[in-house]
């Protein structure tokens, strides 16, 4: 059966080598089995039919028994359709077709029964269908249907070429029709029977052609528990596999750097959140196997300092410790405290960038090389081939997301032994996708804010407000205070009128004229050594306004900028808002974000600012982000989605499932980590089969 599942859709009748090359570029569709997994994602409920009287065009979709009574051409040019009368006992209204008309008359002659589905409308005070699903009612009656019918998605290139929905549940009842043995099981016969599961053969039928809503959901139920439990295994699995074979650096000694740093640096108490933190990383590096830790921390709730006490815990115990960020400002941020955090400690820290000096990178290597040097920070640099450790024992990967798997590879694999390794993010990441992204890490949480932190003022500000805005910037620039104004485009978009970066930077520089106001302006297309020079007049206080793309969004650190201002912010997800929002509040006075939009605003954007204004707790922006954008498109955190295909599950809507699952396959897990077990073979098998062609890399996070 397994070959039959595997057999190429080009050899299923309706399909031929042009429609299979056509499914397999637009959907993915290559074999019987992909057909068989592309799930519905709506269906329409077809056990009703209406009389043509009891039609409203404000109907979502109807469904009418009747007869063509003819057919007319009617318009011209682009706005030439086929038009015809169709109609019952009780009154006739218009389908309308803008092509194929040769085929249409050919296919549905008038005067036989045919079954009409679709959305109706009106024109001319006459209703009407467009382009309508239409079928013989002799036909109909002879094809494997159903009271609900299944709604499949299809691009715009799969309907030119005349596949649509219908189309789909046509070839895959044809394909269903073609098994005449069941389809064997891909989940153990106990966990479908302990867990009250629809089998896989039945599943499959009911799914697509479904009799009753319950038999719908039971199989849906039945297929998002398996796929999320397989990706829960796969993660359980490495990360069990992970613990029993590599051993990591002992870390035994809490020494001179850190008692010194801790006793007579320390700029204030630890915080509850961060204490607990350092105890999980403590035991983690103590404990004679190789850390693999998450770390999430909201904006400004101390994640560097935790990272460099870590550091110096390694350099206590005779290692070196290295901290990668995506963007050399983040990094020379990193630098820049960690080095204010050390002074007067006799430890060595390096920034290693792509703009260092190769007089400055030679120093640095050879002083890696002979163990001399044992912090360093810095970018992707710190990958690359001449960059050799002497006794690597801890990476730290801020930002983490933004790097490539590959790329946190290279530098794991900098060390003749794994390296502990600790990745952090200050974009909190919800429940569920923290357990399907990094189920295999284990997670540290800083939940709590250092004391003294005043939180930012939100506010919400339409462009017909902008003179009021004007003259809060003039205040608080009168106060001593610096402003960020953030927008989404470096240049002006023809289809988008959001605020771009060259038409506010002349509106400020008009507004704000010198040489009574300075202006600094950065973005991601100028050189690095651009953005220093910008950065640092900024810094320095030498320009009270810092014009910007969100290539600020991280690591940028002036406690002096009190005013954030997103332009469009009608424009951005709620993370990325969040995070822009952390630029400020950083200094002793009181911050305000501002967020500029236009005057009118789609409902979900009204909704993204008013959570924006009612609350700062990251991990309730992320969850609302979550419900929002959905897991594939959470701007500023994990851009390029989830990094495998979820067919049907949800983790914004289905979260209860996924923690479910998660439970069942610890279970598992727990009683027979390496699934050796008989009645935990077929799991072995479904696993090599899902996931045999992906390159595990748990071991760098």
């Amino acid at each position: 059966m397994q070959d039959f599942l595997d057999t190429e859709i080009t050899f299923l009748q309706g399909v031929g080598p042009k429609r299979a090359e056509l499914l397999e570029k637009e959907s993915g569709i290559k074999t019987f089995r992909d057909l068989l997994y592309y799930f519905p994602f709506k269906y329409f409920d077809r056990t009703r039919f209406y009389k043509v009287a009891e039609i409203d065009p404000d109907f979502p979709y109807v469904q009418i028994k009747g007869i063509i009574r003819g057919y007319a051409t009617e318009g011209h040019g682009t706005g030439k359709r086929l038009v015809a009368d169709f109609g019952d006992e009780t009154g006739t209204i218009k389908l309308v077709w803008f092509r194929g008309a040769r085929w249409i008359t050919g296919s549905y002659p008038p005067g036989i029964e045919f079954i009409v589905f679709g959305k109706p409308g009106v024109f001319n005070g006459i209703i009407n269908i467009i382009h309508p699903e239409i079928e013989a009612l002799s036909k109909m009656e002879e094809s494997l249907q159903s009271g609900l019918q299944a709604q499949y998605s299809v691009t715009e290139n799969l309907k030119n070429q005349y596949i649509t929905s219908k189309t789909i549940s046509k070839l895959t009842g044809n394909l269903l029709k073609l098994m005449k043995v069941r389809i064997p099981e891909t989940l153990p016969a106990w966990l479908v029977t302990r867990y009250k599961l629809t089998d896989l053969h039945d599943a499959l039928h009911k799914i697509h052609f479904p009799s009753t809503p319950d038999e719908m959901e039971r199989s849906r139920y039945r297929f998002k528990f398996e796929e999320l439990f397989y990706i829960q295994l796969n993660l359980l699995r490495f990360k069990s596999n992970r613990n029993r074979k590599l051993k990591g650096f002992i870390f035994s000694s809490i020494g001179e750097f850190f008692n010194s740093f801790y006793y007579n640096n320390l700029p204030f108490s630890l915080t509850d959140a961060q204490k607990r933190v350092m105890k999980e990383i403590r035991k983690d590096l103590g404990s004679g196997r190789q850390m693999n830790r998450l770390l999430q921390g909201d904006v400004g709730s101390g994640k560097t300092l935790v990272a460099l006490m870590s550091m110096l815990i390694a350099s206590d115990n005779g290692y070196q410790s290295c901290l990668m960020a995506p963007t050399e400002i983040l990094a020379g941020q990193h630098f820049d405290t960690i080095s204010k955090f050390l002074g007067g400690i006799d430890i060595d820290v390096r920034l290693l960038t792509g703009s260092s000096r190769k007089s400055h990178r030679k120093k640095i290597e050879e002083s890696l090389r002979d163990g001399s040097l044992k912090m360093l920070t810095g970018t992707h640099a710190l990958i690359e081939e001449n960059v050799q450790f002497s006794n690597l024992g801890l990476v730290i990967i801020d930002e983490q997301h933004r790097f490539g798997v590959a790329q946190r590879a290279r530098l794991w694999e900098k060390s003749p032994n794994p390296p502990h390794v600790l990745v952090m993010t200050a974009t909190p990441i919800p429940r569920t996708l923290a357990m399907t992204l990094y189920g295999d890490l284990d997670v540290s949480v800083i939940d709590e804010l250092p004391p003294g932190r005043i939180p930012v003022k939100t506010m919400h500000f339409t462009d017909s407000e902008r003179n009021k805005v004007f003259g809060f910037i003039r205040s608080q620039i009168a106060e001593g205070r610096q402003i960020f104004i953030v927008y989404p485009l470096i240049k002006e978009s023809e289809k988008m009128d959001y605020k771009d970066l060259e038409d506010g930077w002349d509106t400020i520089s008009r507004v704000f004229p010198p040489p009574e106001y300075s202006i600094s302006v950065i973005h991601g297309k100028m050189t690095p050594a651009e953005k220093e020079a910008s950065m640092r007049l900024f810094k320095g206080g030498h320009s009270q306004i810092l014009v910007a793309t969100t290539v600020i969004e991280v690591g940028v650190d002036i406690p002096n900028a009190s005013v954030m201002i997103i332009e469009s912010a009608e424009r951005f997800g709620l993370s990325q808002l969040h995070q822009l929002r952390g630029r400020v509040g950083r200094g002793a006075d009181q911050s305000y974000c501002l967020l500029m939009s236009s005057d009118k605003l789609s409902r979900e954007a009204a909704l993204r600012i008013e959570v924006m204004i009612r609350t700062s707790d990251g991990f309730e922006i992320a969850e609302t982000d979550l419900q929002l954008r959905g897991p594939g498109d959470i701007e500023g955190t994990m851009q390029s989605g989830i990094p495998f295909d979820l067919k049907i599950a949800n983790l914004s809507k289905d979260g209860q499932i996924l923690e479910y699952v998660r439970n069942v396959a610890e279970g598992i897990i727990e009683r027979d980590p390496l699934l050796e077990n008989e009645e935990n073979l077929i799991l072995r098998s479904e696993l090599k089969r899902l996931f045999s062609t992906r390159q595990s890399w748990s071991n760098i996070s």
